[in-house]
């Protein structure tokens, strides 16, 4: 249930954040915004890292394969994504694609196995709840 609980958390923070940034972004551009975006994230984990557990930056380099390092340089993407996503589509069409794009990805990464993730078989339910998903979309966008 806690997961569930946060997931939602997440989904909300995301809308909420893509929001703001695109309102940031008519003022100063997107990627001083992507910027600031990403200098402000450093500046709240380095103050929960103080607050909290205290772990060592240098467990970073022991991390196999390095490629996996790269989250931080896909979140920089990320932000710019959804600032123009929700810039030309609006809120609620941008991130309701947004979300079906990560639940097909999610799904096919598990059906590949692919960056150490358990291989999963492919299930009809979960391929009828993508249809249903993007039927979603559809039906949304439908004016």
């Amino acid at each position: 249930m806690l997961g569930f609980i946060i997931a939602l958390l997440s989904g909300a923070l995301m809308s909420v954040q893509g929001v703001f940034n695109t309102q940031v972004t008519k003022t100063s551009g997107i990627w001083v915004a992507n910027a600031f975006v990403q200098f402000t994230a450093l500046l709240v984990c380095l103050a929960a890292w103080l607050v909290t557990d205290r772990s060592s930056f240098g467990a970073l380099w022991k991390v196999e394969p390095k490629y996996m390092l790269l989250g931080g340089a896909i979140g920089a993407f990320i932000t710019y994504t959804v600032i123009k996503g929700m810039e030309l589509l609006g809120p609620a069409r941008a991130v309701m694609i947004i979300v079906v794009s990560q639940l097909i990805v999610a799904y096919l990464i598990e059906l590949s196995g692919v960056f150490g993730v358990e291989k999963q078989p492919p299930e009809l339910r979960k391929l009828a709840g993508m249809a249903v998903a993007i039927a979603g979309i559809v039906i949304f966008k439908w004016n």
